[in-house]
């Protein structure tokens, strides 16, 4: 059988096959430690399944519209209007199976052949096999630790050519952990504008912030940014649903319809019944946000001190979402080396960096329990040693 020659150019996802890896070690009775999973450890919320479960009980269960539930519509704009003072309406808002879907169905939408997206490295794994199966060109623009891993305006504007069309952000980062300050957005956006690109903006992680850092959606800074901007969102990471699969993209209506043309061919609407879960998330306490938060920032204080004091081991401090990117090159080891042997020898499962292009680098995941954060981590120590 021949395939399409996309397909061959696309790379598996090195953070499903290890967490797979892992899982099945655990199924067999081994002890494995797994920091592999960018999945909070929580249940999700109980008045989320709770919402879910009732409107399964009221029939639910139906085909729904391609752009989502109205009303979830409604909840969404509502949220950006208020979070992120972005002045997005029901219209702009388009409900996709998951915060990656709403990224596919944009870059599908949006890049012909020829086409280049500025991507900052490291980045999550999935953008540039987006914009190779659109057709695109990813241009990967290398940033470095001392600059928190962080695209300084000169790579930027370095890496714009006439075939310039998108630039990626995400803010707060996944695996950097990295969170881009209020005037470095500012001064992204006005190259943005200045030079006439796009910017999808991967907000996933908005919620799960440190420190007292202040995250600002780039949409909110000014209409010319706004009308350049698509906001990408979802409902994995701050409540607990990774499996529900629930995103959003907020755009331009122009973009916005397009998108649900792509989504009624390809996926119809997103699970019917599980819409209403969301609902509940936006319309009610935000109390489990923050539970979940408080969890996580102790767990990050554990993990960051415990890899600071490993010999050959460093990492910028995150201030966001819940990954430490650590880098190994001391070791003398590739990424892949690493964690193979880390896994095999000490039963810890961790990401090599070569997923997010960066293969002096493994990223760790604290979006697990305390417990099984302090026993890897002495495995690690020992590995390392």
């Amino acid at each position: 059988m021949k395939l399409a020659a996309r397909v061959s150019q696309v790379t598996p996802s090195l953070t499903l096959a290890i967490a797979a890896k892992a899982k099945a070690m655990k199924a067999e009775g081994i002890d494995v430690c797994s920091f592999s999973a960018g999945e909070p450890d929580f249940p999700t919320p109980a008045h989320i399944c709770e919402a879910a479960k009732q409107a399964l009980d009221a029939g639910k269960t139906r085909y729904g519209a391609a752009a989502g539930e109205p009303e979830l519509r409604n909840a969404i704009a509502l949220k950006l209007q208020i979070d992120n003072n972005i002045n997005y309406q029901p219209a702009n808002i388009i409900v996709t199976n998951g915060g990656k879907h709403s990224l596919f169905n944009t870059i599908l939408a949006l890049i012909e052949h020829g086409d280049e997206v500025i991507i900052p490295a490291p980045y999550w794994l999935s953008y540039p096999e987006m914009v190779k199966l659109a057709g695109g060109t990813p241009v990967i623009v290398e940033t470095l630790a001392e600059n928190a891993y962080k695209i300084t305006p000169e790579q930027l504007k370095a890496a714009i050519t006439p075939k310039t069309k998108i630039f990626i952000l995400n803010s707060p980062s996944n695996p950097t952990g990295t969170v881009y300050t209020p005037e470095e957005i500012r001064t992204i956006a006005e190259i943005i504008v200045d030079r006439d690109l796009l910017v999808i903006s991967d907000e996933i992680y908005e919620k799960i912030l440190y420190d007292g850092v202040e995250h600002l959606s780039i949409g909110s800074i000014a209409p010319e940014v706004f009308e350049r901007t698509i906001t990408s969102n979802g409902f994995a990471k701050s409540y607990s649903m990774t499996g529900w699969r629930l995103g959003y993209a907020a755009a331009p209506v122009e973009l916005i319809d397009a998108t649900i043309k792509i989504q009624g061919h390809s996926t119809s609407n997103v699970c019917t019944f599980a819409q209403y879960g969301a609902i509940a998330a936006l319309n009610h306490s935000q109390a489990c946000v923050q539970e979940m938060l408080e969890a996580f920032t102790v767990r990050r204080k554990v993990m960051y001190e415990a890899i600071s004091s490993i010999s050959k081991l460093s990492c910028p401090k995150p201030y966001g979402a819940f990954y430490l990117f650590i880098d190994i090159r001391k070791t003398g080891m590739t990424s892949l080396e690493f964690c193979n042997a880390l896994l095999e020898e000490q039963q810890v499962a961790a990401i090599p960096g070569i997923a997010f292009g960066a293969d002096n680098c493994i990223r760790l995941s604290y979006a697990t329990d305390l417990k099984t954060i302090q026993e890897g981590l002495k495995r690690l120590e020992k590995f390392v040693s």
